[in-house]
Formats: structure tokens, C-alpha cells, sequence
């Protein structure tokens, strides 16, 4: 990966409309398994849905790593059962010589086998994104950990879009964006397909759908969606068994069974399943700022 500082009239042309501030080395490119990123807002339960569809892609018998993407660390917790150590601190450790790590000091093994690894995050003020995610897939390559991979799964942290934790779009095939039904969840997701057609002009990288999340109904997320041209893949109301969940650092699939818990797991089942034979890709036109104010505004 590196750094560059371009003049004045170039910057922006290398992403489109996005940053150029971070770019991945192209030989870090993951190769073989099939590729997602999982962007939304802050809290909206990307860590949640992104493992239960690991747990489900597992289920499917496919070798299954998820790469959290988020200083808190805690993407991964629920499958393994802890807050595992992060990349970067793993590698301040060793005084950043990455030759003296081995894949056990950083990859620990979840529920149903899938592999966990939590990148981590530069401490508050300081560092890029960006930066740690290029060195979480530089020593996923290295110790060709890749390559015995099905799936792999970037949680990013919340809808932060500049270039450092745009940089999973770099590497992902497809980016699915969680939202609830809500004005502040749909406006959060509209800026977020606007940085996946930003960085699908210069990466393979393509829209996959929108996952609507602790919603009862998605009357609003449909409009929206109709408007700009994307379709929800998959749908999770608002359940206690999901909060309860997280409270017993457990994937739904290891809960108790329930007529309603079962309807979900099904979804995720379903998802998982479309995901992985799929190719769908969504060309969607994000709205201006002013204009979607105005689009989601109504009196009741």
C-alpha cells in the first residue's frame, strides 16, 4: 500500500469522486473467494448481520473469513466467543516486523470453523484506516491463508466513506448496505452507494443489494430504493432473540429454537445461498443531499 499526495488538479481523478488518499498495492488483490463488504450506519447491526450470514455461509459448507474492519474490535465476538487481539496490536507487538508473526497470533477459528480476524484501527487522531486493512490482507497473503477461503467478509466500521475504510471496496466484489427504516439509516446508506459507484469506476467492486435490519416494515426503504434503482436482498426485524443474542456472545444459530428465530435463520440461509451463486449487481444513482432530505420528509 502507499500513501501519496497528488497536485492540486489531479486529486479525485484516481477514484472518481472519491479520495485518493489510500491505494492497496494491486498484488494484495484477494483472488479465488468470493468477496463482500458490509457497510451502514453506526449501530445499525452490521457486526450482527455480517456474522449470523458467516455462520451461514458455514452452514452451506464453505470456508468462511471474516475480517473485522472497526477499532472497537468486536465484529468477530459473537463467533468466537472473546474480543480477539487486533492485527495492529499484534504487530506493534513485534515492532511491526510482520515476518515474525504466524497465522495463530492473529487468525483465531469461530463458530462453525469460520476464521475471525479483527484488523483494528490507528488510535483515535492518528493513522489511516486504510493502512490497516492493506496490512491485514498483506499478511492474509502471505501466509497464503487465502487461499483455503471461500468467502470473505469485511464488516466496515459504520458509514465512514473516506479513503481509509472505503479501502474493503478495493478488495470486495460486492457491497451490501445494511439500513433500518428510518430517515438517518436511508440517509446514511444513499452516501454510502454513492462512494460504491465512486470506487466501482476504478475497482471491480459493484453494488449487492440493500439489507434492511431491526425494521418491523421497509415501506421506506422500498421507495427509496425504487427511486435510485437497487433492490432489498434480505429482510431482519426487530426481535429480542437477536439482542439476546449478542448479550450470550452467540450467532443465532446456536440459540434456542422458536418459531420466529427459525423464519430468520432461514432468511440468513437464503441470503447466504443467493450471495454465493449470484452475480447481481445494482447501478444505482444516489441522490443529493437536498434531494433525498426532501424525498424522506413527509407530515403525518
Amino acid at each position: 500500500m502507499t500513501v501519496i499526495d497528488l497536485p492540486r488538479n489531479l486529486r479525485g481523478k484516481l477514484d472518481g469522486e472519491g479520495s485518493v488518499q489510500v491505494h492497496q498495492d494491486p498484488s494484495l488483490k484477494i483472488e479465488g473467494a468470493k468477496v463482500f463488504a458490509i457497510y451502514g450506519k453506526g449501530g445499525i447491526g452490521k457486526s450482527t448481520t455480517s456474522s449470523n450470514l458467516s455462520a451461514a455461509f458455514s452452514k452451506l459448507g464453505k470456508r468462511v473469513l471474516q475480517i473485522g474492519c472497526d477499532p472497537k474490535h468486536d465484529s468477530t465476538f459473537t463467533l468466537t466467543k472473546s474480543l480477539i487481539p487486533t492485527v495492529i496490536d499484534i504487530l506493534e507487538q513485534v515492532n511491526f516486523h510482520s515476518e515474525e508473526l504466524r497465522p495463530e497470533d492473529y487468525v483465531f477459528e469461530g463458530y462453525n470453523g469460520v476464521m475471525c480476524v479483527e484488523a483494528g484501527g490507528p488510535p483515535a487522531g492518528t493513522g489511516c484506516g486504510g493502512y490497516v486493512v492493506g496490512q491485514t490482507v498483506k499478511l492474509l497473503k502471505e501466509h497464503h491463508l487465502l487461499e483455503d477461503t471461500d468467502v470473505v467478509i469485511f464488516d466496515v466500521l459504520g458509514d465512514v466513506v473516506c479513503g481509509g475504510f472505503a479501502a474493503p471496496l478495493q478488495h470486495a466484489e460486492r457491497a451490501l448496505i445494511v439500513t433500518a427504516n428510518d430517515f438517518d439509516s436511508i440517509f446514511a446508506m444513499n452516501r454510502i452507494v454513492a462512494a460504491i459507484k465512486a470506487k466501482s469506476k476504478n475497482y471491480d467492486v459493484r453494488l449487492g443489494g440493500v439489507i434492511a435490519n431491526r425494521s418491523e416494515n421497509t415501506d421506506e426503504i422500498d421507495r427509496f430504493n425504487a427511486a435510485i434503482g437497487i433492490e432489498r436482498v434480505a429482510h431482519f426485524p426487530m426481535l429480542d432473540v437477536i439482542r439476546r443474542s449478542r448479550l450470550k456472545k452467540s450467532t443465532l444459530f446456536e440459540m434456542d429454537s422458536s418459531p420466529e428465530l427459525d423464519k430468520v435463520l432461514d432468511e440468513y440461509m437464503r441470503l447466504a445461498a443467493s450471495l454465493y451463486i449470484g452475480n447481481t449487481e445494482y447501478s444505482a444513482t444516489p441522490m443529493k443531499d437536498r434531494d433525498i432530505f426532501d424525498f424522506l420528509g413527509f407530515d403525518s
